[in-house]
């Protein structure tokens, strides 16, 4: 459904809002790559390149990315070109990557995305297609919040001032009927704005009864004894939101296209294949979470959070039109529409190349 002028104009409401510290490393740990997966000797480069850089984030949102990587099928879709891979701990720092010319695709969240392209006036970056919905829950300590009525007074954590999940649980609230300040996050609920990394320590010292947070953080908690009240899915029609987009800069955008289709291909192929062996496809994002970080996840959070995730090459872009609206009646301020954040077309052609059907950017179209 094309959007509002109204919503177009909401969109950009998350620009204003505070971006999360760049990661301790710069850009971010650069991701090992599979031994299985490497640019294949004598075969023809992409568009003429040694190497496209992909980045994506060590959780189980960015499955696609790291099924993707672990089982070699961006490699495979790049021929002689190396997928040279970089894994980051925030959105923030790779829309900062791909301004600095050191990143050209990444996978990231709709309020990253939202907020690099409105900074940069609509300049460094387009969504070129969609990754995952879902996987995003309210969960709780039993002993102190038993129904939804008990939320109110409560202290629940956000990952961040202004994040998807921190604009979803400020609607959210505002729909019981509680008031709460978007900025200092107090009123009838205190807001507490945490990074996912400390939430679980603060949610087992009792400091918040509660988060509404992304997986593997949900389960997480959820292994410390809490309880899921709310899976954000149920508020969705069709249960489905954005939650992961992939993202590309203009300009490579531009220079070398059949790259950015190649690795569009092998994104789609990943996601049926995800589709088609679900239990694998667990486990080989897993096996690639440890290869990034050292650690794998242990099965009480790694199960029930690939559950609650599902992969899509969609991007659900009215679904970021309604979060933005939800920003809005927030009470936070309104800036430059997005209109152009999408350029579907290269994706489209994908699709339809594999027999699929064409998917729709909201009105929001690159013209």
């Amino acid at each position: 459904m094309p959007a509002t002028p109204a919503l177009r104009r909401a969109f950009a409401v998350l620009a204003v809002l505070p971006l999360l510290a760049l990661a301790a490393c710069g850009y971010g740990s650069q991701a090992k790559h599979d031994d299985t997966a490497k640019a294949v000797a004598g075969a023809a480069k992409v568009d003429g390149l040694d190497s496209v850089r992909i980045g994506y984030f060590g959780n189980l949102t960015h499955g696609t990315a790291l099924v993707g990587n672990r089982k070699g099928f961006f490699q495979k879709a790049l021929g002689g070109t190396e997928a040279a891979y970089a894994v980051f701990n925030a959105g923030p720092s790779a829309i900062e990557a791909l301004n600095s010319d050191s990143l050209d695709i990444a996978f990231i969240g709709p309020s990253p995305a939202v907020n690099g392209y409105t900074k940069a006036d609509g300049k460094n970056l387009r969504i070129v297609g969609g990754s995952a919905s879902g996987g995003v829950k309210l969960v709780v300590d039993p002993d102190k919040v038993r129904s939804v009525a008990d939320v109110e007074g409560k202290r629940i954590a956000t990952p961040q001032l202004g994040n998807t999940q921190d604009v979803s649980f400020l609607n959210w609230a505002a729909e019981q009927g509680w008031k709460v300040d978007p900025q200092s996050g107090k009123g009838d609920v205190t807001v507490v704005r945490s990074d996912n990394k400390v939430t679980p320590d603060a949610f087992r010292s009792g400091s918040v009864d509660g988060a509404w947070v992304p997986e593997p953080t949900a389960s997480k908690l959820v292994a410390e004894g809490g309880k899921v009240l709310l899976d954000e899915a149920s508020l969705w029609p069709d249960g489905q939101f954005v939650i992961t987009n992939i993202v590309v800069r203009q300009e490579f955008l531009k220079d070398h296209p059949k790259a950015v289709e190649a690795v569009l291909k092998a994104s789609v192929q990943t996601n049926a294949w995800i589709d088609a062996h679900p239990d694998e496809a667990k486990t080989a994002a897993n096996e690639q979470l440890e290869t990034d970080s050292g650690k794998a996840l242990p099965a009480e959070v790694l199960d029930p959070a690939w559950e609650s995730i599902r992969f899509t090459d969609d991007p659900l872009a009215a679904t970021l039109a309604v979060q933005a609206e939800h920003a809005v009646e927030a009470g936070l301020l309104e800036q430059p529409d997005l209109t152009g954040i999408y350029d579907l077309a290269p994706l489209n052609r994908v699709l339809r190349a594999a027999g699929e059907a064409a998917v729709d950017d909201a009105g929001l179209g690159a013209r």
